[in-house]
């Protein structure tokens, strides 16, 4: 059971976890032993609460299929174990940060002293500019 809060959890059943090879260099070890770890979680099917499955499926991450399977690969470790722990450790990254919705950002405008300081700024750069220019006589 991955717990988030008091009220959000997920049961290790609707995890599921495959062991494959990893892919890039490690020598003999990495033809024969499957330390990677291929973890699938079915959004729709699990029994998170419905806002946060609406925020997880409503991500443009290209780790979440348009079945809703958020899929994870972890090969980082060259051991079972610290594969297993460091994806689930990211699917809890993931869910953890939709739990609570995001708050709207609301436009602001420059204040009238940055206004100022900019323009200020702009007139100086323009100066040092023309002081560059040749000296007619």
């Amino acid at each position: 059971m991955i717990h988030f809060s008091n009220s959000v959890s997920i049961p290790e059943q609707e995890i599921e976890i495959k062991f494959i090879r990893a892919q890039g260099a490690g020598g003999q070890n990495v033809n024969k032993v499957a330390s990677a770890v291929h973890l699938r979680f079915d959004i729709p099917a699990s029994s998170l609460p419905e806002k946060v499955k609406y925020r997880l499926l409503a991500l443009s991450d290209q780790r979440i299929n348009k079945d809703g399977i958020l899929v994870l690969k972890a090969q980082q470790y060259r051991s079972q174990e610290k594969n297993k722990e460091d994806a689930l450790q990211r699917l809890k990254a993931i869910v953890s940060r939709n739990l609570q919705q995001q708050k709207k950002r609301r436009p602001t405008r420059p204040g009238k002293a940055a206004r100022k300081k900019r323009l200020e700024g702009k007139k100086q750069r323009g100066k040092l500019k023309v002081n560059r220019k040749k000296v007619q006589y």
